[in-house]
């Protein structure tokens, strides 16, 4: 139950389906007209003040769950997090982007694709982890950006985040419906609506709708039967990948690998950029900290101990395809399946077919269950209507949130393309990994009325230099592939730089239980890495990703940025009350969580 009001001495508790205007729009700026007037003429002043505010680690991790009225239930352990970790990242990326990408960009040299696309991740996995450690909040990377980078790098974050979220959903969905059919022995696109629409979007797909609304259910109904459930589904997907190693081998075609490299270096990097969306679903798990009965250890053993996993196992998967059939025979939306058929297995596509079911159902589970909880946090700063922060009292799960990503995935998912949807994915993704690595070296080497001003102002300009670098060699690289003259200049600037940071700075704070070694290395060669394969990508995922920024920052400056300040300065703002349930007319309790 929630918030309450009292009748007499009867202390009479707030339903959790409401629907006033006060728990969408509770600020003080939108209470009528007069006071939205007001609130525009101040948005400059309002920005400037977003734009250089910080939180801190006891606001994300105790003020503002309590936006939420209720707790999530503490019910996760280092096995369940290992498991999400399976469930979240080995679908739709390992079994459909891999043979997309192998018949279009990079040929037999996908598995440097992968390797090149793993280490990127692992870099940022690194990162990850000692902020989960450090603030176990709901909100991921959008609260541990907030701490460090402000209140306004925060807002572009969620609104990344949402797209990541919403696009990620309905990418896997379309793909669920792609092997849906195979298992059927049907055409990839039978199941699907042909209409007149522009290319892209002219196949309507109501069953993706289907599998998300299914989705969706379960992890509202229980974080630990959805857990129950991603164990077995990611047990049985295991099983099909251990078979499609070890017949993939055992099927193996030397001579399918030549030429090795038909798209050249460029085509290695574009597909390692577009195939990042397959690691992407790691940072779920840093959502599920407030649900982890002890998050220094559990959290660490459950990213790190998976992804060291899943990165061997993507890189074995990618070099067994190219292997069995020859790149330009590919079916890019089914690939093992039809490759298994080349080489006579016929019976072996239904079983690849199940499997891969198998793991885009588990990354649907689990990326809904992280995405609600990414959302629930971004409620609770008032970035969005805080009704979508809200805890049922009952199911411990944000219910609210979850409907919100669903809704809109299945309207992406219902007329979007898989190619549509997945480089505008990648483009979002690889922007907070980068933001995440800057943001660990600002927590490593800056604290607040404590370091230096010189301190910082170097701090910064190796910052802009390392950033800065970064661009220039994968701006280098897109232009010039073949070149080295630029190189010559723009790697040594990001080598000088993080080494100056290194012996010229004093890092200003010591993890408390786990942290990044070899910082600032790691951390800097993170951002480069991440660049480098933004880079990669065509301009057609960036058109699409300017044109999300845009929308953001028009939503920003007519609402988010109203609704941030009024929190931050509590400009009208209720208190947020322990929930509380009736004993009797003169005894009152803590309600359960």
């Amino acid at each position: 139950m929630s918030s309450e009001g009292e009748i007499g001495e009867e202390v009479q508790p707030r339903t959790y389906w409401r629907w006033s205007k006060q728990d969408f729009l509770p600020e003080e700026s939108f209470q009528n007209w007069s006071a939205y007037r007001t609130a525009l003429s101040q948005t400059r002043h309002r920005f400037k003040d977003r734009l250089i505010s910080r939180s801190n680690d006891e606001n994300e991790t105790r003020e503002l769950p309590k936006q939420s009225e209720n707790d999530m239930k503490r019910c996760l352990t280092w096995w369940d997090l290992i498991w999400f970790g399976f469930g979240s990242v080995i679908g739709a990326g390992i079994f459909v982007l891999t043979g997309q990408e192998t018949h279009d960009h990079a040929g037999p040299a996908i598995v440097l694709s992968y390797v090149a696309s793993g280490i990127s991740a692992m870099l940022s996995v690194f990162c990850y982890t000692e902020f989960s450690v450090e603030i176990p909040a709901a909100g991921g990377s959008f609260a541990y950006l907030r701490i460090e980078l402000g209140d306004f790098v925060a807002f572009i974050t969620a609104g990344n985040i949402l797209l990541e979220g919403v696009v990620g959903s309905a990418a896997v969905a379309r793909a669920w419906t792609s092997y849906f059919t195979s298992l059927l022995n049907r055409p990839s696109n039978s199941l699907r609506f042909h209409t007149n629409l522009t290319e892209g979007y002219n196949l309507l797909d109501p069953i993706a709708v289907v599998v998300l609304a299914v989705a969706a259910t379960i992890t509202m109904i229980s974080t630990r039967k959805t857990s129950y459930l991603n164990w077995i589904a990611s047990a049985v997907n295991n099983v099909v990948i251990l078979f499609v190693l070890i017949a993939g081998f055992s099927q193996a075609n030397l001579s399918n690998m030549k030429p090795f490299m038909p798209f050249g270096p460029r085509g290695v990097f574009q597909a390692a950029a577009i195939v990042y969306f397959a690691y992407g679903g790691f940072d779920n798990i840093a959502t599920m900290a407030e649900e982890t009965k002890n998050p220094s250890r559990d959290i660490p053993i459950g990213l790190l101990g998976s992804m060291s996993i899943i990165t061997v196992v993507y890189c074995l998967m990618a070099l067994s395809l190219p292997m069995m059939q020859k790149y330009t025979d590919i079916d890019p939306n089914a690939a093992y399946s039809i490759a298994f058929q080349s080489v006579g297995m016929t019976w072996a596509k239904y079983l690849v077919a199940l499997g891969a079911l198998k793991g885009m159902t588990t990354v649907l589970l689990v990326g809904t269950l992280g995405q609600a909880r990414y959302i629930t946090h971004i409620a609770r700063a008032h970035m969005i209507p805080p009704w979508f922060a809200l805890v049922h009292p009952k199911t411990g799960t944000p219910i609210n949130a979850t409907l919100l990503i669903v809704a809109s995935s299945s309207w992406i998912a219902f007329f979007s393309s898989l190619d549509v949807l997945t480089g505008l994915l990648s483009v979002s993704t690889l922007f907070i990994f980068t933001l995440m690595a800057v943001a660990l070296l600002v927590r490593r080497y800056y604290v607040t009325d404590v370091t230096p001003r010189p301190h910082l102002l170097k701090l910064v300009v190796y910052l802009v230099i390392i950033i800065s670098s970064s661009i220039g060699t994968s701006a280098y690289w897109g232009l010039n592939p073949n070149g080295w003259i630029g190189y010559v200049v723009t790697v040594p600037l990001w080598f000088f730089a993080t080494l100056a940071m290194s012996v010229f700075l004093p890092q200003q704070r010591s993890p408390k239980v786990w942290g990044v070694p070899l910082v600032p290395w790691l951390p800097s060669l993170s951002i480069a890495t991440n660049i480098f394969l933004m880079g990669s990508l065509g301009s057609s995922a960036f058109e699409r990703f300017g044109i999300c920024t845009v929308v953001m920052l028009i939503y920003y400056a007519f609402f988010g940025l109203h609704a941030t300040y009024d929190m931050a300065h509590k400009k009208g703002m209720p208190e947020s009350p322990e929930p509380l349930k009736v004993i009797n007319s003169n005894t009152r309790e803590k309600a359960e969580p």
